[in-house]
């Protein structure tokens, strides 16, 4: 039986109760005291919401009235219920507001039911459980004596890691008689540690008690998977108590930045509105009550700051929600925040989780390299033959050795092929293990080394894929326990080496060691393998090493060093004599230990260089280059150790064949820090390579340096990153360059990042969903970001910017027309437009047009995707800025000038004409505006235009309160308003084609 200690997630909820939000406090954990079982901790749910049952109404009405202008329209509805400042019905104010409100309400509540939905589907995983009252233990998966455990999902690391069971649990005869023992856990307060832990496991029915301690190699955490078979365990923390829980920040309601720069716009209108409604009563030299006709002023001046802006705005991101969500060319995508898609379009810094996002974590082995020759992919057939001729040929063969030189070569190299094989079969951490596949059961299995029940567990996945290689080329690892190992040669005939010792690999020795000896011919032999920059000192002196692995490392491979050296057996029993001293020493242990270990790494025989890539998701190159052109600088932010994370970052072409990488060095102090940053600073055009506890160094002391610094450099990869720290960098990229930021992850390590950064994406990866749901967009592959930002962010923006300042427009040209209409007739505060014109105005009459807007765009995607440059172009927010809002503006003063003015001196008698000359005049306005703004035309956008002049056609029947129904009809009427529409109009057209004849944009070259 195994017995885990693990504060491990169930994903459904068993426990009714929740704990307090106090303090975290340590815990005892009872088993076989149901009487102690009553205390309670946190539901074991995970929860993406923004808002609750209670909290959704309040907190959606508090999003939408933080913006200036909602609130704004919110305090003008209220102020017709006050008779001295009504100036028309209630519902030309309330029913525009109710609709806006109305619209986000409904869009925020389909997206809290689709999140609470998506929850719930994980949350309602079963789980089975040993325990019927406390409901502490569950089924989680079997190992025998120890497992293998994948935490990539927690903290990006691909190397599995060895788990062990707690020892005086392993000779009950059955799971269930856990339940029969008296016996607690005790374990430390919850905490973001998720290296470390600290517990105990004590049993009071024996004698003597036991007790046992209890350490991170006891404990499986939420997000992790257990690499086969089935374990028991006790829960010890659930919920918000998970140390993934406690690593991830809560989710926040995302702003975007394109929405602050409408809100911004909107304070300018109202500054504007109150000057004009200022300068109006002073015109009239504040008589009377002047103070009422100030609000009144503002009151009929009120469409200088446009109630529709916010309600097109919001529909058209849920246009652009639903393109993103239809493209068939990134299928799978899905859009969880319909509030901020024209935030793809103005990305300045990317930065992205390594392992399942850029890479597949599928190992494969891809050269290797005796220094005279090497052996591809292709020509792997050759290495197999090699193999299979020095098992099978007899030692000593007279014929051969009367052969001409040539096959002397040719022995030679057979016999270095077989000596580098065998390294490489031996010098590993792996273990195979045998599962009954239907066929055979597990123990038969075991026996005859099936292979097709073999299935290989490792630490690191780079171990399995060079023990797979070796038994593809004929030498299989078939068995190994703690003190041995098996290996099947190409004729079946079954090695055995006993071992003797074993050096794990540590990130600061950079290598790994085995001893064995074959129990064939007796011989010791210390196999050795690890990184070229420490193996370089450790084997003889020879003249190809650092050419070949610099070769290799250029091409993205994880370049190993492999040697050998053959002991005799005095040699090894003083070695294993000074090992065991070493080891039994108190002071200075791991240094003596170290100190005997080198005595053994010295002038080894150099046997071969091996090659294995970290497979690449699909079209990663591409995609990163297209990113790099569209002026978007990518970071690599991983959990990974730094070599591997070097060597994806080179293979990923993250760091292109011309950049030098500068490895910041491990520094602990302050004065490190100093010294290193300096060191870096002299570097120009240079790829940042930095680990997590560096990092942390440099922002502790010199936080705006190195910020400075790295923003500098054309790519930057931080390796052994926290979770907590991969949001920190994105926080603090957001505060010191003020550019958006996406970030891109498939974890839960992920997480954190993604809910920091302006816009967060998740991909799919194969162990969950967690990152996916939790972020703003999910796609399906990294490949589909291209698209999801050189075109529709591009669109989307470019779009938001088009629509957001013809609404502006829109509503600045009936004020201004209002402003003339008041100043002619002795600034009375009147109305020109009254009921239902100035609602039709802005909804049925140009709503459609102006609305089609969100399906313009300038040049078709192909081109948007063949030339990234055009994104570029965006990051300095020039389609909406300051300047082309006072292009607008003058537009509209113009126009709305020359409609009134031109009404006022065409009509003839009624003041009823006026209106309609004005009126019409401004439809059609609008209507040919449309079609000036327009780049690329739709068939919707013609259906829109003639559609709406057809509702202004038809209603006229209807607005004879209003407008002179027989006026219309006469030939009088139509010369005025062609007239007044020609010369509103005609000049911005002539305008449009002069610049685009000299002054063409840059996308216009492209399209022609």
């Amino acid at each position: 039986i195994f017995f885990c200690l693990n504060p491990f997630a169930l994903r459904c909820c068993p426990w009714s109760g929740c704990c307090g939000m106090g303090d975290f406090r340590p815990r005892t954990v009872w088993l076989g005291h149901p009487e102690k079982r009553e205390q309670r901790y946190p539901r074991n749910v995970i929860n993406n919401q923004k808002y609750n049952f209670f909290t959704f109404l309040p907190g959606v009405l508090f999003n939408q009235f933080k913006y200036f202008f909602n609130l704004y329209f919110l305090l003008l509805a209220c102020s017709q219920f006050v008779n001295e400042l009504r100036l028309g019905a209630l519902y030309t104010y309330w029913v525009p507001l109710g609709f806006v409100l109305i619209i986000t309400i409904v869009r925020e509540a389909v997206e809290e039911i689709r999140c609470f939905l998506r929850d719930k589907e994980v949350n309602s995983q079963i789980y089975s459980k040993l325990s019927t009252r406390g409901e502490l233990l569950f089924s989680l998966g079997h190992m025998g004596c120890s497992c293998f455990l994948r935490t990539d999902q927690l903290d990006g690391e691909t190397d599995w890691k060895l788990r062990l069971p707690v020892a005086c649990t392993q000779r009950l005869p059955t799971a269930g008689d856990l339940l029969q023992i008296r016996s607690y856990v005790y374990a430390e307060e919850p905490n973001i540690d998720i290296h470390n832990f600290v517990g105990t496991f004590t049993r009071e029915d024996g004698d003597p008690p036991v007790n046992e301690s209890l350490s991170i190699e006891n404990t499986l955490w939420a997000s992790t998977v257990i690499a086969s078979g089935t374990v028991v365990g006790v829960v010890i923390y659930t919920g918000k108590e998970l140390r993934s829980v406690m690593n991830t920040s809560n989710p926040r309601h995302k702003i975007g930045l394109f929405d602050l720069e409408v809100n911004c716009l909107t304070k300018i209108l109202f500054g504007a509105l109150v000057v004009v409604s200022l300068v109006m009563v002073a015109l009239q030299h504040f008589a009377g009550r002047w103070y009422l006709q100030i609000f009144r002023f503002l009151l009929l001046f009120s469409n200088i700051v446009p109630i529709s802006l916010r309600v097109n705005l919001d529909m058209g991101k849920m246009v652009f929600s639903w393109m993103i969500k239809k493209d068939s060319k990134i299928p799978g995508t899905v859009v969880r925040a319909s509030t901020i898609p024209e935030q793809l379009g103005r990305i300045s810094y990317l930065l992205t989780d390594k392992t399942g996002t850029l890479t597949m974590n599928e190992m494969v082995f891809r050269r290797l390299h005796l220094g005279t020759v090497a052996y591809g992919m292709d020509s792997m057939d050759e290495v197999q033959s090699h193999v299979f001729s020095a098992y099978t040929q007899p030692p000593h063969d007279f014929a051969a050795s009367r052969a001409p030189a040539t096959t002397k070569v040719r022995k030679t190299i057979s016999s270095r092929v077989h000596e580098a094989v065998k390294a490489i079969a031996l010098v590993h951490n792996v273990t195979p293990v045998y599962e009954a596949n239907g066929v055979t059961d597990q123990a038969e299995a075991e026996q005859h080394y099936e292979d097709t029940c073999r299935v290989y567990q490792a630490s690191s996945p780079d171990e399995v894929s060079l023990v797979q290689w070796t038994e593809s080329v004929g030498l299989t690892l078939v068995g190994r326990d703690q003190s041995s190992m098996q290996l099947r040669t190409p004729s079946g005939q079954i090695l055995n080496f006993t071992i003797l010792q074993i050096f794990p690999f540590t990130y600061e020795s950079k290598r790994m060691g085995i001893i064995v000896r074959d129990e064939s011919t007796g011989e010791i032999t210390f196999y050795m393998k690890g990184a070229d920059v420490v193996m370089s000192g450790i084997v003889q002196y020879n003249d190809w090493l650092e050419e070949e692995c610099g070769n290799m490392a250029r091409e993205g491979l994880r370049v190993l060093v492999v040697a050998k050296k053959s002991l005799t057996e005095d040699q090894y029993q003083d070695f294993e004599a000074r090992y065991v001293q070493a080891k039994l020493s108190v002071h200075d242990r791991s240094l003596k230990v170290a100190t005997v270990i080198e005595s053994l790494e010295m002038e080894m025989e150099l046997l071969c260089l091996t090659g294995v890539e970290d497979q690449l998701q699909a079209d990663v190159r591409p995609t990163l280059e297209i990113l790099r052109n569209a002026g978007i600088k990518v970071w690599m932010l991983t959990g990974d150790k730094l070599e591997t994370a070097t060597c994806t970052a080179k293979n990923a072409h993250l760091v292109t064949r011309n950049q030098d990488i500068h490895v910041f060095r491990p520094v602990t102090t302050r004065s490190e820090a100093h010294l290193e940053l300096n060191a870096f600073r002299r570097k120009h055009d240079c790829a940042l390579v930095i680990s997590g506890d560096s990092l942390e160094v440099c922002l502790k002391f010199y936080e705006y340096e190195f910020m400075e610094l790295a923003c500098q450099c054309p790519a930057v990869v931080c390796c052994r990153c926290a979770p907590t720290q991969k949001a920190q960098i994105v926080r603090l990229l957001k505060e010191r360059t003020g550019k958006l930021t996406c970030a891109v992850g498939d974890g839960g390590n992920d997480v954190s990042m993604i809910q920091e950064a302006d816009c967060g994406v998740g991909v799919e990866g194969k162990e969950g969903k967690q990152a996916s749901l939790a972020a703003d967009f999910s796609v399906t592959q990294f490949k589909h970001l291209g698209r999801l930002l050189m075109v529709h962010g591009r669109n989307s923006y470019k779009r938001s910017a088009a629509l957001s300042q013809f609404v502006i427009h829109r509503s600045l040209c009936i004020s201004t027309m209002q402003a003339v209409f008041s100043s002619v007739f002795y600034f009375a505060s009147v109305p020109l437009y009254q009921g239902f014109l100035i609602i039709g105005y802005s909804t049925i009459y140009t709503m459609f047009p102006v609305f089609s807007l969100v399906l313009d765009k300038d040049v078709k995607s192909e081109v948007a995707m063949l030339y990234p440059e055009l994104y570029k172009d965006l990051l300095k927010g020039r389609p909406l800025s300051f300047k082309t809002f006072l292009i607008w503006v003058l537009i509209s003063i113009y126009q709305g000038s020359i409609i009134m003015y031109g009404a006022l001196l065409l009509f003839e008698s009624e003041f009823v004409h006026i209106v309609a000359i004005s009126f019409t005049s401004l439809i059609l306005t609008e209507l040919l505006m449309v079609a000036l703004t327009v780049q690329t035309w739709h068939w919707l956008m013609v259906v829109a235009e003639l559609l709406s002049l057809a509702c202004y056609v038809a209603s006229l029947v209807f607005l004879h309160e209003f407008i002179d129904i027989y006026f219309i009809a006469t030939l009088s009427f139509v010369w005025k308003v062609t007239v007044i529409t020609l010369v509103s109009c005609l000049p911005l057209y002539v305008l449009k084609y002069l610049r685009r004849r000299f002054s063409p944009p840059s996308y216009s070259k492209l399209t022609s």
